[in-house]
């Protein structure tokens, strides 16, 4: 039975002159790594399926058909848990929605196992996508609500680095195993971590903008106190302005139905994610094997430690936008990112047009690969979260965060599906420079449409869109 989030956020106020306050550590600094814990697992259930599939279909003499079932599943259960994880939050919180995700991650994970056949393992790549799919809609709400203005980007950000790890770490892992055959220990190894999960979000608070939602006004002061470092004032200005933001009638889909400007808000974070997905970044890592093996390097268990140097790029890339993305801003980091996917793309184009048979175009092609995965990982991979997590209104963001979460997922199904066929019926290279056309394209898009919001809150941000500023200026 899951500790109620009035008992997890009962915290007397410390009653101590302003002069004599002890500074306590600040809190915010625990709460983001825990949460962004999450995205550790989401990272390891994308990667460690790469390592895992060709042992997986040795064992079950799995055809082609069942090895994508195996894969796409994973993307199907994500898309039922973004949608279920909007109603979950909003009837019982952030925090104990990520600890209903942590639990499920471990019976998903468990079972992926011990699965004794093909059928079994789908459907419990199916249960960890559901996993999958509630955090990625769920964790960068929380970080965002529980963040300062100052540093909310860097926390969120801190998510998708933590999507990177989890990726790389994958790949170790794969890699270290490769050598055994163990898959079961490659899919069973998240467990561990979404048991840690589970235990610690019992400790973390609870978004006090959901508190107050729910009319527990003391509790929400109490958690205030805690993040802002015992600062009254700073709790009681943000209370006021969390107060002012929830006089907006209605949620969720009524909400969507009677208020434009709230539509508006939505649809912008629908393709946000469908700006994401689109970049081509799929299909780069789907290639990077065939890069890999054209640049020289052998097949098997070196190639395998080619793909955890990609990882370790695309982390250390994810740092840049963690430095910089509550500095620069959001969308300087998306018109950079961007412009490099899109010159990679066409650059790949180029290649795959003349051909790949020198070692200087391998050279060339692992060049472009490199630069378009640090493009990505300091650009649309982070700061696309942060952006739909900071658009939404409070009384609608359950519904505007789950509408673009289940987007993302849809949107990344529909990539894996039709590359294929892009190949057969456009070719390799006039399918990259379609890509090519899509990264420039999302340039535009950024100065049309996308607020600035480095440094905004939440509550200005909203105040702004639902009196209908256009979409481009409701920030800075």
């Amino acid at each position: 039975m899951y500790q109620s989030d009035s008992e997890a956020t009962a915290v007397t106020p410390l009653d101590v002159p302003t002069g004599q306050r002890r500074k306590p550590l600040p809190i915010i600094y625990i709460v983001g790594p825990i949460a962004a814990l999450a995205g550790l697992l989401f990272g390891m259930d994308i990667g460690v399926i790469s390592g895992a599939l060709p042992l997986i279909a040795e064992a079950f003499h799995a055809s082609d058909l069942v090895q994508e079932m195996i894969v796409a599943a994973m993307m199907a259960g994500a898309a039922v848990g973004a949608i279920g994880g909007g109603w979950l939050s909003h009837r019982f919180g952030r925090r104990v929605t990520l600890l209903i995700s942590g639990v499920i991650f471990v019976v998903g994970a468990v079972g992926c196992a011990v699965a004794m056949s093909a059928n079994t393992l789908i459907v419990m790549r199916g249960l960890l996508g559901i996993a999958v799919g509630i955090s990625s809609y769920i964790a960068p709400i929380y970080l965002s609500e529980m963040s300062p203005e100052r540093n909310r980007g860097a926390l969120i950000a801190s998510y998708q680095l933590s999507i990177m790890i989890g990726i790389l770490l994958a790949y170790l892992i794969g890699a270290g195993l490769s050598y055994s055959g163990n898959w079961r220990l490659m899919l069973g190894s998240m467990a561990p971590l979404a048991a840690i999960l589970v235990v610690t979000m019992f400790f973390l608070p609870t978004s006090p903008r959901w508190l107050m939602s729910k009319k527990r006004d003391d509790e929400a002061r109490a958690v205030l106190l805690k993040l802002r470092e015992n600062d009254l004032s700073v709790a009681e200005a943000e209370m006021a302005a969390i107060s002012v933001s929830l006089q907006v009638e209605g949620n969720g889909f009524k909400l969507f139905r009677t208020n434009p400007n709230f539509r508006r808000s939505t649809f912008l974070g629908m393709l946000l994610q469908f700006m994401q997905q689109f970049t081509g970044a799929n299909v780069i890592l789907y290639y990077a094997p065939k890069i890999l093996g054209l640049a020289g390097i052998a097949t098997g268990a070196n190639r395998m430690w080619g793909t955890v140097a990609i990882g370790a790029l695309m982390v250390l890339a994810t740092f840049i936008a963690i430095n910089q993305v509550d500095r620069l801003g959001r969308k300087p980091l998306l018109y950079i990112g961007y412009s490099v996917m899109g010159l990679c793309m066409l650059g790949m184009a180029a290649l795959f047009h003349v051909g790949l048979g020198s070692g200087h175009s391998a050279a060339i092609a692992i060049a472009l690969l490199v630069a378009f995965v640090i493009a990505y990982a300091m650009s649309a991979a982070p700061v696309v979260w942060i952006l739909c997590s900071e658009i939404q209104p409070l009384n609608g963001r359950d519904f505007g965060v789950s509408c673009s979460t289940v987007t993302n997922w849809v949107s990344n199904f529909v990539v894996g599906a039709t590359f294929l066929s892009l190949l057969t019926a456009l070719g390799t290279g006039p399918t990259f420079a379609l890509y090519a056309v899509l990264n420039f394209l999302f340039i535009g898009l950024v100065w049309r449409l996308l607020p600035e919001t480095k440094g905004v809150t939440l509550e200005n941000i909203e105040r702004k869109l639902m009196s209908g500023v256009r979409l481009r200026d409701i920030g800075i």
